[in-house]
């Protein structure tokens, strides 16, 4: 499918709270070094095609970008990268960004923050992209065990003034149940894709019927995680991905998008023409024999 044209309007709208998005978005993850992501011995991308890519994204109508402050390598950070490229940023754009377990100066990972290290970050993420407020918060979490205290003092920080929405990331259903009780949730952030978690589409659908967006990561990238999707494609996504001339990539963001209206994509890339492709997949109405046949590779885990 061509992408010279199409922008990220194509894919339709959904809300985060009272904030209106396109639902093809864009992940910062990817931004700040070549290769693996989140590891201490990343090797530093490219600013200034970091930096391009952002501002076409902007351009294509990307209005919803996910980060942390915890996305850097050596000598870059994607906060700083999105700062630089988009400052002032425009009046619709959305920036969303995760808190809870960080890295180190190092790169290495620590554990979960407490309720005091939280605020430090929201800080530190406020400090990094030069705005007085947050859009989205979500808290990252690591495990089965109860959020409370830490969701609590989120949402002490929100009444504050100093975050608009708040968001969950990495939860099993029950977390979802237990930060409602303290405050509203506006989106879950979790691992999703075709192949990937299928013993979690209940989960995805129970979030559009309680009016909380649904936003998968590593939907392309599957089990690739951070080191990024690794080009084994099954025959049934290549041979859906040729009917409709386009990409295996276009075909995973397309039926993601299609699990409901709901649920939003965010792929990130640090390439200008897969930047172009993704936002494009937007566009792409899978069929239901389509669907029907990723369906299966779905439950295959594959």
């Amino acid at each position: 499918m061509t992408s010279q044209t199409i922008t990220a309007a194509a894919s339709g709208t959904c809300t985060l709270g009272d904030l209106a998005v396109n639902r093809i978005g864009f992940g910062a993850m990817r931004l700040a070094q070549d290769g693996k992501a989140l590891i201490p011995d990343a090797v530093p991308g490219d600013r200034g095609r970091a930096i391009t890519v952002l501002r076409r994204a902007v351009e294509l109508g990307v209005n919803h970008i996910d980060t942390a402050a915890f996305y850097f390598s050596p000598l870059r950070s994607a906060n700083e990268l999105i700062n630089r490229a988009l400052a002032p940023y425009p009046d619709d754009l959305v920036i969303t960004t995760k808190v809870g377990p960080g890295r180190n100066r190092s790169g290495e990972w620590e554990t979960h923050a407490t309720p005091g290290q939280l605020r430090g970050q929201v800080e530190e993420n406020l400090r990094q992209l030069g705005r007085d407020h947050l859009d989205v918060v979500n808290l990252r979490i690591l495990g089965a065990g109860s959020i409370a205290e830490r969701f609590g003092a989120l949402a002490d920080l929100r009444t504050a003034g100093l975050i608009r929405h708040l968001g969950i990331s990495n939860v099993q259903p029950h977390h979802l149940e237990e930060a409602l009780a303290i405050a509203p949730v506006v989106c879950v952030q979790n691992p999703y894709g075709i192949g990937m978690r299928p013993e979690h589409d209940a989960f995805v659908r129970s979030c559009g019927e309680q009016g909380v967006a649904f936003v998968p990561f590593y939907a392309i990238a599957g089990t690739g995680r951070e080191a990024g999707a690794s080009g084994a494609d099954s025959p049934a996504v290549l041979a859906v991905a040729r009917a409709h001339g386009a990409t295996p990539a276009q075909v995973r963001i397309a039926w993601t998008l299609q699990r409901g209206p709901h649920v939003l994509a965010i792929p990130g890339t640090g390439n200008p023409d897969h930047l172009a492709a993704n936002v494009a997949a937007g566009a792409l109405r899978l069929t239901e024999d389509d669907l029907t046949t990723l369906e299966a590779v779905h439950r295959a885990g594959a």
